[in-house]
């Protein structure tokens, strides 16, 4: 299969994985696409909104349209790493013998469901740490792999703090997008009217294998980035990181902390995934800009004047989007 060839198969299957989740989701069309990027650049997503907007309904119906194992982890105060990882049980055997036998847990699929993940406590949530990153988790003394591709989608909502877990930087930091959910427009609203308060119920079918997802991943890891695309990333996240020869004023004004190296990785694989769902084999300015926001707005830590005055981390993503020219020279990194 030539590079054509291979970008347009590419193009069809993202077009049958949306077309399957529309019929289910209504509006909603940057999450989807989002969501969508982070899948094929292997990345687990942070979906963040209010309760009753789709964020969970979303995922399940990935599961769904994905011919991928699957299984939805409720996070409440209560639930214990092993809850998660799986533990040691005592077994007996035929011989009557007993012995321990390792017990999987839900975190052992290729698609998780991390439900309201700020409902657990540090420890809990700290158990998916090693998951995320490695794909690997330590249970019973020994190092398991776990199924390949593995993602993580995790959803949150951010009032009704009460009884909540602030996630850790480090924890974060590991998620590919933070996407934020926004309420519906009204012919959205009417459009979710008609399809749930009927007796019609939407029927998805499985349109890509597990193999082939992971064909596509590793296309999207072919697609080349030139220098100086790439080196706009790079300043891009330089000019996050406050108190530095490379940062822009506003965040030397409102952050602690700027992105971490992953912020500069995302970037670069989703725009990488943008460019294919366009019909291109090269990244380009505009690919990297729109994935700013959804990449970077979580690797912030805004500092006590932000936080005063009520300002955002898309607020300062979107000066240092103007900030930032596109193409210059190349800086030393």
């Amino acid at each position: 299969m030539n590079t054509e060839q291979a970008i347009q198969s590419f193009r069809d299957d993202y077009a049958a994985l949306r077309a399957e989740i529309g019929k289910v989701i209504v509006g909603h069309e940057s999450i989807v696409e989002g969501t969508l990027t982070a899948l094929f650049a292997g990345g687990h997503v942070l979906l963040e909104g209010v309760p009753g907007l789709g964020k969970t309904l979303l995922v399940r119906t990935l599961s769904e349209v994905l011919d991928l194992s699957f299984n939805r982890i409720q996070f409440t105060p209560d639930l214990m790493p092993a809850d998660i990882l799986g533990t040691n049980i005592v077994m007996e055997t035929a011989g009557g013998r007993r012995e321990f036998q390792f017990q999987h847990g839900p975190i052992f699929a290729h698609l998780i469901l991390a439900d309201e993940i700020n409902r657990a406590t540090p420890k809990t949530q700290s158990a998916l740490l090693e998951a995320m990153q490695e794909h690997q988790v330590t249970a019973g003394g020994q190092l398991r792999r776990l199924n390949e591709p593995f993602f993580v989608m995790a959803t949150q909502n951010p009032i009704d703090q009460e009884g909540t877990y602030p996630l850790p930087e480090a924890q974060l930091d590991r998620f590919f997008f933070k996407i934020l959910v926004g309420y519906p427009s009204g012919d959205e609203l009417t459009e979710v009217l008609n399809r749930t308060t009927t007796g019609v119920q939407a029927a998805v079918n499985k349109v890509l294998q597990r193999e082939r997802l992971l064909e596509l991943m590793r296309l999207v890891r072919d697609v080349p980035v030139a220098s100086h695309v790439k080196n706009y990333a790079v300043r891009l996240v330089l000019a996050t990181h406050p108190r530095t020869d490379t940062a822009a004023p506003i965040a030397t004004q409102y952050l602690r902390f700027g992105s971490s190296p992953r912020g500069a990785q995302t970037l670069i694989l989703a725009a990488k995934v943008r460019a294919l769902v366009d019909g291109r084999f090269n990244v380009s300015f505009d690919d990297i800009e729109a994935c700013v926001a959804p990449a970077l707005r979580h690797r912030l830590i805004l500092n006590f004047e932000a936080e005063a005055e009520g300002v955002t981390t898309d607020h300062i993503l979107g000066q240092i989007l103007r900030d930032v020219p596109r193409d210059v020279q190349a800086v030393n990194v």
